[in-house]
């Protein structure tokens, strides 16, 4: 059997009674370590689990994962995914190659990023597309994700953004030569994500544009959701440019129209209260 086991998004602790027991009767037990990363390293999880663990980077999930599914058919395997196991399409793919050579599976599931995002009030039927914001280099700078935050507050929706991830990357040249050697890992801050934003912004109005996204617009800063150290902020887009909410992993949302209710919980997460309610006023019902 192979078991993808979600281990929710804070420590250890955070694995369900149920993943925790599959983990502990599986004879190899990989952790996934390039989608999402844990605010413990992978020692505390060995700790607590009992269990010696693997990790699985993107290459050997993408290119090798025969030998991960290896004998899979005939012992228990886990796979162990930061939040919940379908929060990336890589593993739908493994469950479909373990189909294919006839391994059957079963998913634990928990708590990811997509439904714990409702700690900060806003409701999480009023959310639409989540999209991903990518770092920018100096020679690609893509700005169809704020095509689709902008299509979501057009409806009136909310937007999550997920920051990205930079974890064993290779430089262009080192890639072009065929060098196993990886870039130190980078993780994109809520103010990083917003002063991208900001400069598509100032973009689209040198075209003549009018953004339905402005510096003024209302957005909430996450990190570390789930942790001990847990943090929000909430305020405009421009306050976020600025705002420092400490170690990864962040998260940013762009709000669409809020319900006055939603609209009293972010305040009490707010940078500065009254530019907040100036602001946000405009886009209640």
């Amino acid at each position: 059997m192979l078991y993808l086991v979600g281990l929710g998004l804070g420590d250890a602790k955070d694995i369900t009674v149920k993943g925790l027991e599959a983990v502990r009767r599986c004879r190899r037990v990989y952790l996934e370590a390039y989608t999402s990363v844990l605010t413990v390293g992978k020692e505390a999880l060995e700790e607590f689990y009992g269990k010696e663990l693997i990790l699985a980077d993107r290459e050997m999930v993408e290119q090798e994962a025969d030998s991960l599914l290896k004998e899979a058919d005939v012992c228990d395997v886990a796979f162990l995914v930061v939040g919940d196991p379908f929060g990336a399409t890589t593993h739908s793919d493994l469950v479909l190659r373990a189909v294919k050579l006839g391994i059957p599976y079963k998913v634990i599931h928990n708590a990811s990023i997509m439904n714990a995002v409702g700690c900060c009030g806003l409701q999480l039927y009023n959310f639409g597309e989540t999209v991903s914001i990518v770092f920018w280099t100096d020679t690609w700078k893509p700005e169809s994700f704020f095509d689709k935050i902008e299509k979501n507050r057009q409806n009136g929706m909310h937007t999550l953004c997920l920051l990205d991830i930079k974890v064993k990357e290779q430089s262009l040249e080192n890639l072009m030569k065929g060098r196993k050697i990886y870039e130190p890992p980078r993780y994109m801050s809520v103010s990083q994500a917003a002063e991208q934003l900001l400069a598509i912004i100032q973009n689209r109005r040198l075209q003549g544009e009018k953004p339905e996204i402005t510096e003024n617009t209302i957005c909430v800063g996450l990190a570390r959701v789930g942790a001990l150290d847990e943090k929000i902020a909430s305020g405009t887009l421009q306050q976020m440019s600025t705002v420092e909410l400490g170690a990864p992993l962040h998260s940013l949302i762009v709000t669409g129209t809020m319900h006055p209710l939603e609209l009293e919980m972010l305040k009490l997460f707010s940078v500065d209260s009254s530019s907040f309610e100036n602001n946000a006023c405009q886009r209640t019902t």
